[in-house]
């Protein structure tokens, strides 16, 4: 039986949001009745950041709202999208006059509410650009059309530490956008699970998974992957989302990228470490050099354990952007 740290489980989203608020005060600021985390003490004269979507990715969104990336971040409640009112609300927040980046994964509500927030905004006059990340690689389905397409994962990070450099140092507001959806169009994600997570208040996870299984292709919001392989080394296991990610950006020897290394929510630091080392070596394998890394839990699935793997290619314009200093609860150099 899972048991968790909980007062009411329908207060759990409101209640972490103001706990995250009093750990980082002076940082940040939680607006209670709009639902939104802001930066404590706001940017000027800057195109403005704002992402969000369903809680349960701790520490997305709110983790990255600070010097060098988000403005604002718009949570909604567990697994479900933010209203498009409050999106609303995060986008004028986010406007210091020189327009708004909005950072929005490729789920239908966060895309249904974003687009409507656009509109709204602009009848404010708040000039907006959209960035759409659809980097999980299990749900591409090609040229099929009529779909929802790819899910947006963990290559949100990368879109939004760019974007928040470029914004930083000054850049416009058609450059800021166009930046993200160039890193997003060439970024892509692929996870795995060894155990499902499991939503506050439930004793029973979103899916039962066999002991010598993995979940291949899990997504963000609890779902079960796109198939099941052995359980097996973390070599082994580490290749199966190495090479297919190598294969969908078409990387070749002497190719470089920004390779990221995320936890579900359940793996520990020194799985996460190991997974790495696994990253490094089978690149390595294939003469592609690792020109940055980042390794930690930074987009979860609640308490999921499992692993994702993110890869960007190192474009030379990119890497001053992702070394640019950020100040955030959650990522800060």
């Amino acid at each position: 039986m899972k048991r968790h740290f909980l007062n009411r489980p329908e207060n759990a989203v409101a209640e972490a949001l103001e706990g995250f608020a009093l750990t980082h005060a002076g940082a940040v600021l939680y607006d209670k009745e709009a639902q939104l985390v802001t930066r404590a003490v706001p940017a000027r004269d800057k195109v403005g950041l704002v992402s969000g979507g369903g809680s349960g990715h701790e520490p997305l969104h709110a983790g990255f709202v600070g010097t060098g990336m988000l403005d604002v971040a718009v949570p909604g409640a567990l697994f479900a999208s933010p209203t498009a009112l409050q999106v609303h609300e995060g986008t004028v927040a986010a406007d210091s006059g020189r327009g708004v980046v909005q950072i929005v994964k490729n789920y239908t509500g966060d895309v249904l509410n974003f687009q409507i927030a656009q509109e709204l905004a602009g009848d404010q006059a708040v000039k907006t650009e959209t960035v759409l990340v659809d980097d999980d690689l299990a749900t591409d389905t090609g040229d099929q059309e009529g779909g929802p397409g790819r899910r947006g994962t963990a290559a949100v990070l990368m879109v939004e530490k760019i974007c928040g450099a470029a914004a930083e140092a000054g850049a416009p507001l058609a450059e800021v956008g166009a930046l993200g959806r160039r890193v997003a169009a060439r970024a892509r994600s692929l996870s795995l699970a060894l155990e499902p997570g499991t939503h506050p208040g439930e004793s029973e996870p979103s899916f039962t998974l066999p002991a010598d299984e993995v979940e291949l292709g899990v997504g963000i919001h609890g779902e079960r992957g796109t198939g099941r392989i052995p359980f097996t080394t973390a070599d082994e296991l580490i290749a199966q989302l190495v090479d297919p990610l190598v294969e969908a950006i078409a990387l070749q020897a002497s190719h470089s990228v920004i390779a990221l290394v995320n936890g579900l929510g359940g793996a520990s630091r020194l799985e996460l470490d190991i997974a790495a080392r696994a990253v490094h070596h089978r690149l390595a394998d294939r003469r592609i050099t690792v020109a940055r890394s980042l390794v930690g839990t930074y987009i979860t699935s609640l308490d999921m354990h499992g692993v994702s793997v993110s890869l960007l290619p190192a474009e030379d314009d990119l890497l001053p952007l992702w070394d640019a200093p950020v100040r955030t609860p959650a990522l800060t150099w």
